[in-house]
C-alpha cells in the first residue's frame, strides 16, 4: 500500500515541478517580451527626439530671424518717419524766411477756419 502512496506523491511532485517550470517560463517569455516592446519604445523615442531636436533648432532660428527683421523693419520706418518730419519742418522754415507776409496770412486764415469748425462744432454739440 505504501507503493500506490508513494508513486501517487511522487506523480503530485512531479506535476507540481512541472506546472512551476512552466509558470516560471512563462514568467521569464513575457518578461522578455515586455523588455523588448520596451527597448523598441525606448529606441522609438530616442529616433523622435532626434528627429525633432533639429526641427525645432530651425524653427527657433526662424523665429529669431523673423524677430531680427521685424525689429529692423521698424526701425527703418522710425528713421524714414523721423527724416520726413525733419525734412518737413526744414521745408516750411524755409518757406517762412522766403515768404513771411504770405505765411502769415495762410496761419490766419488757418486759425480762422479752424475756429469756425470748432464753433460749429460747439454749437452743434449744445443743440442736443
Amino acid at each position: 500500500m505504501n507503493t500506490p502512496i508513494k508513486s501517487f506523491q511522487q506523480t503530485a511532485s512531479e506535476a507540481a515541478d512541472n506546472a512551476t517550470q512552466t509558470a516560471d517560463g512563462a514568467i521569464k517569455s513575457t518578461q522578455r517580451a515586455a523588455n523588448n516592446a520596451l527597448d523598441n519604445l525606448a529606441d522609438r523615442v530616442h529616433e523622435a527626439s532626434d528627429q525633432a531636436a533639429p526641427l525645432i533648432g530651425r524653427l527657433s532660428a526662424q523665429a529669431e530671424a523673423l524677430g531680427r527683421k521685424t525689429v529692423d523693419a521698424v526701425r527703418e520706418g522710425s528713421k524714414r518717419a523721423r527724416l520726413q518730419a525733419t525734412n518737413a519742418a526744414n521745408s516750411t522754415v524755409s518757406y517762412i524766411k522766403e515768404e513771411p507776409v504770405k505765411s502769415v496770412l495762410i496761419a490766419a486764415a488757418a486759425g480762422a477756419a479752424l475756429f469756425a469748425i470748432a464753433k460749429l462744432v460747439s454749437r452743434n454739440r449744445d443743440r442736443t
